[in-house]
């Protein structure tokens, strides 16, 4: 999935390097996730390999950075389990939309 159309005109990011981070979010998603819930149209809650609690804080600390709609919630469930709720606004529910996209096409590799 190579298509940022959907990435928002707020976000701060410079375009050359929105390819950058999406990959991040593809590696996470593919190495790390283990399942993702959608819990309202605005909420999404992802559940992570434990191990991949360094990648995420750091991936959603520059993330809230410039697309400062987003808000992320990282806790530690138990050992094994990272889980990161993300939630969104009324108008940007499309964002979390192809965030869910993404992590599903990741995750299918």
């Amino acid at each position: 999935m190579t298509d940022d159309s959907w990435v928002p005109d707020t976000c701060t990011l410079p375009t050359a390097e929105r390819p950058l981070r999406l990959a991040e979010f593809d590696g996470l998603f593919r190495d790390a996730l283990r399942g993702a819930d959608r819990l309202t149209a605005r909420h999404l809650r992802l559940r992570l390999d434990g191990r991949a609690e360094p990648v995420a804080r750091d991936l959603i600390a520059r993330e809230s950075a410039c697309c400062s709609f987003f808000t992320f919630d990282l806790g530690r469930p138990d050992g094994a389990t990272v889980m990161i709720d993300i939630r969104v606004p009324a108008g940007r529910v499309a964002v979390l939309d192809a965030l869910v996209l993404r992590a599903t096409a990741a995750r299918g590799r």
